[in-house]
């Protein structure tokens, strides 16, 4: 069964991001997939600076988060957009995760030869569109097989119903697409 981990690039509480990286992990279990959604405002971590990482050696939260990564074959992610571009704390997250991890040799690579699906939900019209770009080009940079489709989720504030689904239909089968895409890409590459 393929693994996928679910996550968003924001920590807050009532997140748009958050709500489609939790509602993404919910149709993928329905599509037959092993699905976990985590929250990276539980796996707190300091600024990356290698001054830091030598005098304390790697944060045991990015260890973990690279142990989820590394256990998954893809994963999915939710991003706001903050000026055009991903969040600090999703960068800063994959700047942490990509380090050589304090065990000996081999290193895990928990980014190299995965599959990964992107999108973005924010409360204008273009639904976090412009995130996906650099954001497809980051996780290209690190090994990772980004399925071309993508969701740009706009109106996100009032996009999703009292349950966390999506209530709009023309978004909902896209992102449904974009979920069986991942699903469909893993299996494919697994095999």
């Amino acid at each position: 069964m393929t693994k996928l981990l679910f996550l968003a690039g924001s920590a807050r509480k009532e997140s748009c991001n958050k709500k489609l990286a939790k509602y993404g992990s919910i149709l993928a279990k329905e599509m037959g997939a092993d699905a976990t959604f985590i929250d990276l405002k539980d796996y707190e971590l300091p600024i990356f600076c290698e001054d830091f990482e030598a005098e304390n050696g790697m944060p045991q939260n990015a260890q973990k988060l690279k142990q989820l990564f590394d256990a998954h074959d893809g994963f999915f992610i939710s991003s706001p957009e903050y000026n055009s571009a991903y969040s600090p704390l999703l960068k800063n997250t994959i700047d942490w995760i990509t380090r050589p991890s304090p065990e000996p040799a081999p290193h895990w690579v928990p980014f190299k030869g995965k599959v990964a699906a992107i999108a973005g939900a924010s409360p204008g019209a273009l639904g976090g569109m412009r995130v996906l770009v650099p954001l497809r080009m980051l996780l290209g940079n690190l090994g990772v097989h980004v399925v071309p489709n993508q969701a740009a989720i706009g109106n996100g504030f009032n996009a999703f119903n009292e349950d966390g689904a999506l209530i709009n239909d023309s978004q909902l089968a896209l992102f449904g697409s974009v979920i069986k895409d991942l699903i469909d890409t893993t299996d494919k590459l697994k095999a």
